[in-house]
């Protein structure tokens, strides 16, 4: 890995969305899925993915979901339901209920908080296939009270017309009862605008490949979505105390993902620096995906040397990581410190697969230096809110005149009748 001081290291990068073939591409696509409903969605299916369907094969059958279970290992099930428990008990702690305030006057304001009606979950199929993303983007809209949860996943290619069955379990476990076999920018525009077999929904959250990206993106506006986002990334800001091994398996944790992900070490030791380097390289020799992990290493992995653990914080801020592991002799005294990352893990024990998996919190974490702003998937990403408002006329009374004073400030009239003409009614 690269060593080198900060200011060598560009902390912020820029990510294309596409080329401009792939976004026309998407347009087209989505255009057409939108005009033609079925046919386009059908089409694009045999074009991209090699499988012919027919629309009454979209649908996943509960026969198929039954057949899953029995070709996924004992181990897997086990390990599905305990984590579904803890990311389920997780994010009801976020869960918040509407509230009203009664004020001495009559005056009654307040917030409603109703669950989206129908949310689409993509899950990503192939060489792609995350069961654990089932479980985030289905479970807390199932907490905040979704009646209608739909997942769609790419059939397999080569004309099979199969699923990843462990995604099928993990959908089945999470309690998703309507899924499809379609994938891709194709799927997104269907759950956006519907077709004759997929009911449009209000909300498109999940990860994909740049298509899928680039369609999430087009069709926002017309539904939600969850976010645009762009290669995983890791920042580990250690001392002295770490353990170079630890942290080396940390960083190719990440840069396995994608040859775009970041893995970047922020230390103020420089014997630390050169052990890990060297860990790095010891590592990848050996491992499956070597050569994904090697080029996120070289292209966009470094060792950053800081004067001092509270530089390496500022760093930290700057660069506002996506997973943010703190492995120094006292990672607690940091933590008030740290000011921007979607996942804090403190300590040596607190690997960042232990988040991705098992612990609870969410793992579909703001990437690209958006911690900066936004949060990991949550909850409140599944509920609207709307604002109550009751007025009594006692409080009409009293405040008309400087609701009419701020209206015809800005030039509105009409507001300001809307007004006056109640005061004038009642004596005023």
């Amino acid at each position: 890995m690269r060593i080198m001081k900060p200011e060598q290291f560009g902390l912020q990068r820029e990510v294309e969305y596409g080329s401009p073939a792939q976004n026309e591409a998407v347009r087209r696509i989505v255009e057409d899925v939108r005009t033609e409903g079925d046919a386009a969605l059908l089409r694009y299916t045999e074009e991209h993915d090699r499988v012919r369907l027919e629309a009454s094969s979209l649908r996943v059958t509960q026969q198929e979901i039954e057949a899953a279970y029995d070709k996924v290992d004992a181990d897997f099930l086990t390990a599905i339901r305990e984590a579904a428990v803890n990311i389920r008990v997780f994010h009801e702690k976020q869960l918040r209920n509407s509230w009203m305030d009664l004020q001495p006057d009559g005056t009654m304001l307040g917030q409603i908080l109703r669950p989206l009606k129908r949310v689409g979950v993509y899950v990503p199929g192939g060489k792609a296939a995350y069961p654990s993303s089932v479980l985030m983007n289905v479970i807390p809209a199932q907490v905040a009270g979704v009646p209608e949860i739909v997942m769609v996943t790419p059939p397999s290619t080569g004309g099979k017309e199969g699923i990843d069955p462990y995604i099928l379990v993990a959908a089945a476990e999470a309690g998703v009862k309507e899924m499809y076999r379609v994938g891709g920018a194709q799927a997104i525009a269907a759950l956006a605008y519907g077709t004759a077999s997929i009911a449009p929904v209000d909300k498109i959250c999940g990860p994909g490949n740049i298509y899928v990206a680039l369609a999430k993106r087009a069709v926002f506006g017309a539904v939600d979505i969850d976010s645009i986002a762009g290669p995983s990334e890791i920042v580990v800001l250690a001392d002295e105390a770490a353990n170079a091994s630890y942290i080396a398996a940390d960083l190719l944790s990440q840069a396995e993902h994608d040859e775009m992900a970041s893995a970047i070490l922020v230390t103020p030791s420089e014997s630390l620096a050169q052990a890990v380097a060297a860990e790095v390289e010891r590592q990848l020799a050996t491992l499956p995906r070597e050569a994904i992990a090697r080029a996120s290493i070289d292209s966009y992995g470094a060792i950053l040397i800081v004067d001092s653990l509270e530089a390496g914080i500022d760093v930290v801020n700057r660069l506002a990581p996506e997973h943010l592991e703190v492995l120094t002799a006292d990672p607690m005294s940091l933590l008030g410190l740290i000011e921007n990352a979607g996942a804090i893990f403190l300590g040596p024990y607190s690997s960042e697969p232990v988040g991705d998996y098992f612990a609870g919190p969410n793992h579909i974490i703001p990437t690209n230096g958006t911690a900066r702003f936004s949060s990991p998937v949550n909850v409140d990403d599944f509920l609207k809110k709307s604002s109550l408002i009751y007025y009594s006329k006692q409080a009409l009374l009293a405040n008309g005149g400087k609701i009419m004073t701020l209206a015809r400030h800005e030039g509105l009239e009409a507001h300001a009748r809307a007004i006056e003409i109640r005061l004038e009614q009642e004596g005023q």
